[in-house]
This record gives C-alpha cells, sequence and structure tokens, in this order.
C-alpha cells in the first residue's frame, strides 16, 4: 500500500541506487536502524552523515560518511545536484540542521527525490522496497472495490 501511495504522488521509490540518511540522536533507534538495515541487504550504497556514519557503523551497517552542507564541499547537496542520490531520510533538531535540511529539500524536490523526514516513514519506505521485489503490483479501480 505504502509503494502505492508513492506510486500515485508520482515519486517512485527507487528499487536500488544510493540512499542518503542523516538522523537526529532521538531518531537512531530500531526503526531508522532496520530501515537501514533493509536497504543495504536490498543492495543500495548508503551515504551519511558524521554521527549517523558512526552510529551505522557501530551497528555493522556499511555506509560512507558525507559532508554537511556547513562542512564545506564536495557535500550533500552536491550529490543531489549530481543525480548521485535516489533517497533520502533525513531528521532534524537544531537551527543548523534546520538550515541545512532547506537546501537539501530544495535540491530533492527539484531532481524528484524521495524524502522521508520521520523515522516511521523511512521504515515504512526501506520496507515497501523490500516487500515489492517479491510481490506483482496490482491496480484497481475504486468500483471494483
Amino acid at each position: 500500500a505504502f509503494w502505492k501511495s508513492q506510486l500515485g504522488a508520482s515519486t517512485p521509490l527507487p528499487t536500488s541506487g544510493t540512499v542518503f540518511i542523516s538522523v537526529k540522536e532521538d531518531d537512531k533507534g530500531k526503526a531508522m536502524l532496520e530501515a537501514a538495515q533493509i536497504l543495504s541487504k536490498q543492495g543500495f550504497e548508503i551515504l551519511a552523515t558524521g554521527g549517523t556514519s558512526i552510529w551505522l557503523s557501530d551497528n555493522n551497517v556499511k555506509n560512507t560518511r558525507v559532508k554537511k552542507v556547513y562542512e564545506g564541499q564536495p557535500n550533500i547537496v552536491d550529490a543531489l545536484k549530481n543525480n548521485e542520490i535516489n533517497l533520502i531520510f533525513n531528521t532534524t533538531q537544531g537551527s543548523q540542521s534546520l538550515k541545512d535540511s532547506r537546501a537539501i529539500r530544495a535540491a530533492a524536490l527539484s531532481n524528484k527525490i524521495c524524502y522521508y523526514t520521520t523515522a516511521a516513514a523511512s521504515n515504512a519506505a526501506a520496507k515497501a522496497i523490500k516487500d515489492v521485489e517479491n510481490s506483482e503490483l496490482e491496480v484497481n479501480a475504486l468500483q471494483n472495490y
């Protein structure tokens, strides 16, 4: 159902590629870790900012560190503009993170990249990507129900 909702919103979920993950401390828990593990097992490359990269590595999720916007170039916005990112999981806290997230959102919107700002939505997206691989999508008219 989540997969279909994204198709209906004209933001289809990718089934491969690179995911950017940057999460606030409060979201470094089971839901976000599960999302990262699912995508890693699906073959996605994971790019993560400093603290998130360390957290993922500590939990045995392979990833590559990428600079935040304020850390200089090349950074995550450069990667987005270069079409190197296919999916974004970004939860923010604090003024600098909020400022950076504006630039990330703008680049994501202009490149039509799926962007999730909560751990729950990120987890749902990862599960949908995993589940669609093993199922056939059907579309039915509302009248059929």
